[in-house]
């Protein structure tokens, strides 16, 4: 019989055991990313789940529809419903629901620009929003903004889409480390009305 002085076993503990010695998550955490600019300088009146409509106007935003739906979990893989999570992104003329974007004039008034929604008891949210236009030195992308549920600052981020071929050249997409940046992409599928993005939110 093999015999590990006592010393040795010590030692050798770590690697006999690595479940202990060395937990790991189960999931990447999402990179976090600049706020940005634009984040609404007042949340507007309607400020529900639903970009596409305006409460008040006459019609609903141009655009491409898009549901952005997802998962909200913590790195143990565990849903956290009851976070809160807020988007806010550009119309289809790549312009924001903000005074410092110049365009006002010209934004889409039937697009809230803004939205919040609650996970549910899956931790999953959803929004029904459009594809964002693009804008002078950006990649089309959405501001997103997680909140756990308890206890822990929030995690701000942006979700892009990999069909976007200016995404080689956005600045704040390259800053992510390569083997990261998938986790900042949507997977895309079409629906009956457009398309549907899925981006799961993983805070640490």
């Amino acid at each position: 019989m093999l015999l590990i002085p006592r010393r040795g076993l010590i030692l050798a503990a770590p690697a006999l055991l690595p479940g202990l010695a060395c937990a790991q998550p189960l999931v990447q955490g999402t990179p976090s990313q600049t706020e940005g600019p634009y984040y609404p300088a007042a949340i507007p009146q309607d400020a529900d789940a639903d970009l596409r409509h305006v409460a008040g106007a006459a019609r609903e935003a141009s655009g491409r529809p898009l549901l952005l739906t997802g998962l909200v979990r913590n790195l143990d893989g565990a849903p956290l419903p009851g976070a809160r999570v807020e988007i806010w992104q550009a119309d289809e003329a790549g312009i924001y629901l903000h005074p410092r974007d110049g365009r006002q004039a010209q934004r889409d008034t039937g697009f809230q620009g803004y939205g919040r929604a609650v996970a549910d008891a899956g931790g999953r949210y959803a929004f029904r929003t459009i594809r964002p236009g693009r804008y002078p030195g950006r990649t089309p992308h959405i501001h997103l903004r997680a909140h756990p549920p308890r206890g822990t600052a929030p995690l701000t981020t942006q979700v892009y889409f990999p069909d976007e071929p200016q995404n080689a050249q956005d600045g704040l997409l390259r800053r992510v480390a390569e083997a990261r940046r998938a986790l900042l992409l949507a997977r895309l599928s079409p629906t009956d009305e457009g398309q549907r993005a899925e981006f799961d939110v993983v805070l640490a």
